[in-house]
């Protein structure tokens, strides 16, 4: 097709066909950058724990008052607990992904306090947790039987020594690049080195999804808590969850009352309100891309009705002098597309300059090259959808009813 026509025309109606390819342009710079932004936010809402999520449900109580052995209390708990109908397995966790505490350490490979360390998420698990939590080990094994302590004894301890940790894959990686991490020892629990006895595969910190070191390396502790300092997770079986929940509750009503129940969840709410934030962005941007893209598509129809209105005589000349209709659409298809790929090209280049700025401003990664052309796609298939109607129309005018208007 010869675009000499088409260009003609289009530098006599400059200022009509610089709005629309700014307006296509804005449109690709804000839906490459909002593209990016969904894919991060779902790949971080759908980011495995490590845990059974669909299998675990959460109590705990708090004590009114000074309780005289918080250790036997929670003792008497769990053997309530394990008799629950539906329970398979059960543990006492100091925090759980996704919850409102944040315990951590600093770990170091060396001795020296000064040497430098990772920020690690600290989970201390009582008896069961493997089990309870679905973890699954890669290296190593779990802890012995006498490496538990209780926690109030550690904190009485002058040493305060642990002499076990298990921890997950992504810090072994950090700490041990291409050596095995089961055997080694580490600082920063106490003076005296803990020795690592196992890797699980993954083990997601309280608060997953940042940047930072601390929100990405996490380790277990064989210190039980008390049902003061911690919370009783339940493995239960498949489709139970609700059941074993309401059960949990009556049965720690008997074995402690005067305790007030602080938390009673299924693991899979936790994890659900945490990303509450993430979720709403998504529909956020899902709805700003669509309004804009809908915004366009109008404006390219609007623009392409009217020129065929203007042109209704021209189009009539040319079906006389033998042109079919499909030279007449593919006409018109052709004009759409040189404003939206004029468009498209000044787009792709404020997306990235919008990335440089979100890089600056707000510690995000630069977009990818890959998502430039997906919107250059997106933009250039809504504008061909766009004037396809009004072109259909111009194409079916009758050759003597166009020279007559």
């Amino acid at each position: 097709m010869d675009l000499l026509p088409i260009l003609a025309t289009l530098k006599r109606h400059k200022t009509a066909a610089g709005l629309i390819v700014l307006q296509v342009a804005l449109t690709c710079a804000i839906v490459c950058n909002a593209l990016f932004l969904i894919s991060q936010r779902l790949e971080r809402i759908n980011e495995p724990s490590g845990l059974v999520d669909d299998e675990l449900v959460v109590v705990s109580v708090v004590g009114v008052g000074p309780s005289q052995n918080a250790d036997a209390q929670t003792r008497t708990d769990l053997q309530a607990l394990r008799a629950v109908p539906g329970v398979q397995q059960l543990s006492v966790i100091n925090q759980l992904p996704f919850g409102r505490s944040f315990s951590m350490s600093t770990m170091r490979t060396q001795a020296d306090r000064n040497a430098p360390g990772v920020g690690v998420a600290s989970y201390n698990a009582s008896e069961g947790w493997l089990q309870a939590l679905g973890l699954r080990l890669v290296a190593g094994r779990d802890f012995e039987a006498s490496e538990y302590l209780d926690n109030s004894t550690l904190e009485q301890s002058e040493t305060g020594k642990v002499t076990a940790l298990v921890i997950n894959k992504a810090l072994a990686e950090r700490l041990f690049p291409g050596a095995d991490a089961v055997g080694q020892t580490l600082y920063g629990i106490s003076d005296e080195p803990t020795r690592i006895v196992g890797v699980v595969e993954r083990l997601v910190t309280p608060h997953p999804g940042g940047s930072d070191d601390m929100n990405v390396y996490s380790m277990l502790l064989p210190v039980r808590e008390s049902f003061r300092g911690g919370a009783y997770v339940l493995r239960t079986e498949p489709g139970r969850r609700e059941a074993v929940l309401k059960a949990a509750i009556a049965a720690l009503d008997q074995t402690g009352p005067g305790r007030i129940l602080r938390q009673q969840q299924l693991f899979s709410e936790m994890r659900s309100a945490y990303y509450a934030q993430d979720r709403n962005m998504v529909h956020l941007l899902v709805g700003v891309c669509l309004a804009l893209m809908v915004v366009t598509a109008f404006g390219i129809v609007g623009l392409a009705s009217f020129w065929v209105q203007q042109r209704t005589r021209m189009i009539g000349t040319r079906r006389a002098l033998g042109a079919t209709r499909g030279q007449i659409l593919r006409y018109f298809q052709a004009e759409n597309l040189l404003l939206s790929g004029l468009g498209i090209v000044i787009g792709m280049a404020a997306a990235y300059g919008i990335s440089l700025l979100l890089m600056q401003n707000y510690e995000m990664p630069r977009l990818p090259w890959s998502y430039l052309p997906v919107g250059a796609l997106v933009l250039c298939a809504l504008g061909q959808l766009a004037v396809l109607a009004p072109a259909r129309r111009a194409a079916a005018l009758p050759p003597v009813a166009a020279l007559r208007g």
